[in-house]
């Protein structure tokens, strides 16, 4: 799990589509009053293991800014 602490932009010389799975959202208050949401991803079809949550990530604030920053520069049709 990662609490992700700045999101940066990125470029890549090959990109790759990855295969479709479950993504589940919580959100949580820490015990310092500070908001969290939780993204967890689960194994996709192919795994053997396709109920285990593969992946998880959390967004404080700041970094949630950041992260809605980037989704309105790549679906600016959304807004």
């Amino acid at each position: 799990m990662a609490l992700i602490a700045s999101i940066e932009q990125s470029t890549k010389e090959r990109q790759k589509l990855h295969s479709p799975t479950r993504c589940l959202a919580s959100s949580f208050t820490t015990d310092e009053g500070k908001a969290i949401l939780q993204l967890d991803t689960y194994g996709s079809e192919d795994r053997t293991f396709t109920e285990k949550v593969s992946q998880s990530v959390q967004f404080d604030e700041d970094s949630a800014r950041q992260l809605l920053q980037l989704i309105r520069e790549t679906f600016p049709k959304l807004i």
